[in-house]
C-alpha cells in the first residue's frame, strides 16, 4: 500500500521552498516614491496638522481644548468640523464613513455609510452632517452585553470620541473614513471596551489633580496616562495556515509534536529578520505610519518566527486604538505577503507565548512649567522627588489592593496557556522596581533616618540624587507582571491578542482609589505637620510600610517565589474563571461604582461576556481536536498501519524469516488505540459540556479542570503518534516546517 495521492504536504514543502519575498508596497507623496517617513506620516489622519491647515482659527482652537483637556465637543463648532472632515476625507477618495467602536469581542466593529445623499430634485451629491459625525445608531442586539441588553433589544449608539483622530482606511481598492467612537445602549450603559477606559482617566485625573492641590501644585489642567503597548506575534506561511484547522478555528495548534530544535538555542532573539518577514513589516510600517501609528521599532523575538513591533508612547486612548490598528494591518499585509499574522498568546506548545507588554505613566497637562512632568520620573528637589514617591506609592498600593482584579484584566483562554511560561510573568501579580529604587523605597519604610525635615531626610536617603538615575539603571526584570523599568511600569501579563482598554481600565481603577486614599491621609498629616513634604513623607512612608507584600525583586517562576507569595497573602489565580470570579467581588463592585467608572450592572456583564468567552473558546477547541483526530490523524495512522500490516503479509509470504514491520505495526498498532480511547474520552466530554450550557460558572469550571485535562490526553497520543507515522503519509505542516521555513 502507497502513500495516499491526496496528501498534499510533500508537493506543497516544494512549493514554499521555491516561493520568492514579495517587494513591500511603499508610500508615495504626490508621485514620488523616494520620501521620508516624516514626509508621509499621518497623511491618512485628520490629526493636528491637518486640523490646524483646514479649520478657522477659533475653531481649532476649541477643538484642541477639548481634545487636550479631555471635555465633550462643543455642538457649537460640530458643523464646521463635520463638513472639513467631509470635505478633507473626499479630497483624499473617500466614498464611506464609519463609526469605528470596540465592543466586548476584543475586537472592533464597524458599520460603512455612504457619503452619498440626494437633493430635493432627487440628484445626487455628498453630505456629511453633524450629527452624522458625532453619533450613529448600529443594531446592539448581536453584540455581547453579559445580560446588559435582551436580545430583542436593538437599539445601540456610537459616539465620536474628539480626542482619537479620525483616520483613512484604504482597502480593496476603496477609503472609508473611519471616526473612533464609544458604543453606548439606549439607556446610556456602557456596551464597548472604551467608555470605562475614558471614565477611569477621568477619576484618576481628579483624583491626581486633587493630591497636586493638597502638596501645593498649582496650574494643573488635567492628568493623563500615557501608554506605549508593545506587539509580538508570529508570522508564518499562510498556506500551512489554511492546512491547519486548529489555527484557522481558534489560532492556536492543539496538536503538534514539538520539533528537535526550538528556541533552546537562542539564536533567534534580536537575529537578522528574514527577507520575506521583512518586506511584510517594511509594507506593514508604511501602512501604519500613514495612520499615524508612531512604530519605532520591529526585530525577532525569542521563539522561531516569532517578532515584536513598538510604538512610541501616546495618550491611553489613542494608544488602545493603535494598538488595534497594529494588529489589523499585520493580519491584512501579511496576506498579501503569503503569510498568517497570530497574535495568540500560545499558537505553539513548547516554546515563548505573544505578550502585549503595556508600557503606562501618567503625565501633567497645566498652564505653567509642571505642563508635561512624568509623574513617574524624579525631579531635580525633594519637593519633586516627594511628589514622584507619592504616586509611586499610590500604584504599590492600588496594585496590592486590587491584585485580583489585574489579574482578571489578563485572563482569557489564551493568556492561560502562557502566564508562567518563559518570557512571560506568572498568575502571581506582584510589582519589581529596581535594586536602587528599592532602597530608596525600603529606607523610607525603615525610618532609618529621622531628620528634622522632609528636605533633610530626603538628603540623607540619596532621594535628591534620584533624577541621576538612568533608565538601564533600573534593571528590567522579565519575570515581573508589574515592572518599573525607568519613568514608567510595564504592565508585562497582558496577552497578545487582548484589547488593552480592559486591563489599562482596571489599572487606572485601582490606582485612582489609592490616590485619593493617600489624598485623604496627606490632609490629616497636615493638621500636624510643619510643612507639606514633611506631611506628604509621612504618608509616603506608611505606604511603603503597607504595601512591602506587593514587591518582589526575585524569579518570579520559580517554585521559592509561589511559597514566598502565600506567605505575603497575595492570590494565586492560575485559570481563567477563578481569575474572572475577582470581577464578581463586593470590593470590586465597591471601587468601580464609588469611582462612577462601572454600574453594577456593567461590572456584572464583563464578569459574564469574559467567562462566556472562555467556554466558547475551549468548546471552538474541543471541537476542533476531536474533528482533526477523525478526520486526519487517525486516517492517517490507519493508512500507515495498513502499509506495515501489507509489508509484512508480503514478506512472510516470501518466505523472510527477519520481518521488522511486525513489531513496527505492533507498536503503532498501540499508539492508534491509546488515541483513540483518549478521543472516546473527548467525546464525553464534549456532550457534558455542551449539556451544561445553562450554568455558565459551572461549564467553566470543567472544562477548565476535565475539558484541558482530556485535550491534553488526546494531545500526547496524538503527538506520541506524529512521532512515527512515514512523512509523507503525516497531512498536517508539522512545527519544523511552520517554525523554521526554508
Amino acid at each position: 500500500m502507497s502513500a495516499p495521492a491526496t496528501n498534499p504536504r510533500p508537493s506543497l514543502l516544494k512549493e514554499l521552498a521555491a516561493r520568492l519575498p514579495k517587494a513591500p508596497t511603499t508610500a508615495s507623496v504626490n508621485g514620488r516614491t523616494q520620501i521620508s517617513t516624516s514626509e508621509y506620516f499621518g497623511i491618512n489622519t485628520f490629526g493636528a496638522r491637518q486640523m490646524r491647515d483646514r479649520l478657522p482659527k477659533d475653531v481649532y482652537k476649541k477643538l484642541t481644548e477639548s481634545i487636550r483637556l479631555g471635555k465633550k465637543l462643543d455642538t457649537d463648532i460640530a458643523p464646521v468640523v463635520a463638513q472639513t472632515i467631509k470635505e478633507w476625507a473626499i479630497s483624499r477618495g473617500a466614498t464611506h464613513f464609519t463609526h469605528w467602536f470596540q465592543p466586548q469581542t476584543g475586537l472592533t466593529a464597524e458599520k460603512h455609510d455612504a457619503f452619498l445623499t440626494f437633493d430635493d430634485q432627487g440628484q445626487p451629491m455628498e453630505a456629511f452632517t453633524a450629527d452624522q459625525l458625532i453619533q450613529s445608531e448600529p443594531d446592539a442586539s448581536s453584540f455581547p452585553s453579559g445580560g446588559l441588553r435582551a436580545t430583542w433589544e436593538a437599539r445601540g449608539y456610537t459616539a465620536w470620541n474628539p480626542a482619537s483622530p479620525v483616520f483613512l482606511v484604504e482597502a480593496g481598492g476603496a477609503k472609508t473614513l473611519y471616526i473612533p467612537s464609544v458604543f453606548l445602549g439606549y439607556n446610556g450603559e456602557a456596551l464597548d471596551e472604551m467608555t470605562p477606559l475614558l471614565r477611569s482617566s477621568d477619576v484618576l485625573s481628579h483624583k491626581a489633580m486633587e493630591l497636586l492641590a493638597t502638596i501645593g501644585d498649582k496650574g494643573v489642567q488635567r492628568v493623563g496616562t500615557t501608554l506605549g503597548p508593545e506587539q509580538e506575534f508570529f508570522l508564518i506561511d499562510r498556506t500551512h495556515f489554511a492546512m491547519r484547522p486548529d489555527l484557522v478555528m481558534g489560532n492556536r495548534t492543539v496538536i503538534g509534536a514539538p520539533p528537535p530544535r526550538g528556541q533552546q538555542l537562542e539564536d533567534h532573539y534580536f537575529g537578522g529578520i528574514p527577507e520575506r518577514v521583512q518586506a511584510c513589516l517594511a509594507e506593514v510600517e508604511a501602512e501604519l505610519y500613514k495612520l499615524g501609528v508612531p512604530i519605532i521599532t520591529r526585530h525577532n523575538e525569542v521563539a522561531p518566527s516569532q517578532f515584536e513591533m513598538a510604538p512610541r508612547y501616546e495618550e491611553t486612548d489613542i494608544a488602545v486604538d493603535h494598538n488595534q490598528l497594529v494588529m489589523a494591518v499585520l493580519r491584512k499585509v501579511a496576506m498579501r505577503h503569503g503569510l498568517a499574522a497570530l497574535v495568540h498568546e500560545k499558537p505553539f506548545a513548547g516554546i515563548n507565548g505573544s505578550g502585549k507588554h503595556c508600557n503606562w505613566s501618567m503625565s501633567i497637562v497645566a498652564t505653567n512649567e509642571l505642563d508635561g512632568v512624568n509623574l513617574l520620573k524624579p525631579g531635580k528637589t525633594p519637593h519633586q522627588n516627594i511628589r514622584f514617591l507619592l504616586f509611586l506609592a499610590a500604584v504599590l498600593k492600588g496594585v496590592l489592593k486590587h491584585q485580583g482584579l489585574l489579574r482578571a484584566g489578563i485572563a482569557t483562554s489564551g493568556n492561560e496557556h502562557r502566564l508562567g511560561a518563559n518570557e512571560a510573568p506568572p498568575a502571581i501579580i506582584s510589582a519589581f522596581l529596581g535594586d536602587m529604587l528599592t532602597r530608596v523605597v525600603e529606607d523610607i519604610a525603615a525610618g532609618k533616618t529621622s531628620p528634622n525635615s522632609a528636605a533633610q531626610a530626603m538628603l540623607a536617603l540619596g532621594v535628591a540624587k534620584l533624577p541621576e538615575i538612568q533608565q538601564d539603571n533600573t534593571d528590567r526584570n522579565r519575570t515581573s507582571p508589574f515592572a518599573f523599568t525607568g519613568m514608567k511600569f510595564e504592565f508585562r501579563a497582558v496577552g497578545g491578542s487582548q484589547s488593552i482598554a480592559f486591563p489599562v481600565m482596571l489599572l487606572n481603577a485601582a490606582v485612582a482609589e489609592a490616590v485619593g486614599e493617600l489624598t485623604e491621609e496627606l490632609k490629616k498629616a497636615l493638621k500636624t505637620a510643619k510643612t507639606v513634604d514633611d506631611a506628604a513623607f509621612k504618608v509616603v512612608r506608611d505606604a511603603f510600610r503597607a504595601t512591602a507584600a506587593i514587591r518582589f525583586e526575585g524569579n518570579n517562576y520559580s517554585d521559592e517565589w509561589v511559597k514566598e507569595a502565600k506567605k505575603r497573602g497575595l492570590l494565586n489565580l492560575r485559570t481563567t474563571p477563578e481569575a474572572l470570579a475577582q470581577l464578581a467581588t463586593k470590593q470590586a463592585e465597591t471601587l468601580f461604582t464609588s469611582l462612577g467608572i462601572l454600574s453594577k450592572e456593567e461590572l456584572h456583564s464583563r464578569y459574564h461576556v469574559r467567562l462566556e468567552r472562555y467556554v466558547k473558546d475551549l468548546l471552538i477547541e474541543l471541537h476542533t481536536m476531536q474533528q482533526m483526530v477523525d478526520t486526519q490523524v487517525l486516517p492517517a495512522g490507519f493508512a500507515y498501519l495498513g502499509t506495515l500490516q501489507a509489508a509484512a503479509a508480503s514478506a512472510k509470504a516470501a518466505g523472510i524469516k527477519v520481518v521488522p514491520q511486525v513489531a513496527e505495526a505492533e507498536r503503532l498498532g498501540k499508539l492508534v488505540a491509546a488515541l483513540q480511547t483518549a478521543r472516546d474520552g473527548l467525546a464525553t466530554v464534549i456532550a457534558k459540556a455542551e449539556g451544561m450550557h445553562d450554568a455558565l460558572e459551572k461549564q467553566g469550571a470543567y472544562i477548565t479542570s476535565t475539558g484541558r485535562e482530556q485535550m491534553e490526553k488526546v494531545r500526547s497520543a496524538a503527538d506520541a503518534l506524529e512521532l512515527v507515522i512515514g512523512d509523507e503519509y503525516w497531512p498536517l505542516p508539522r512545527y519544523r516546517e511552520m517554525l523554521f521555513p526554508v
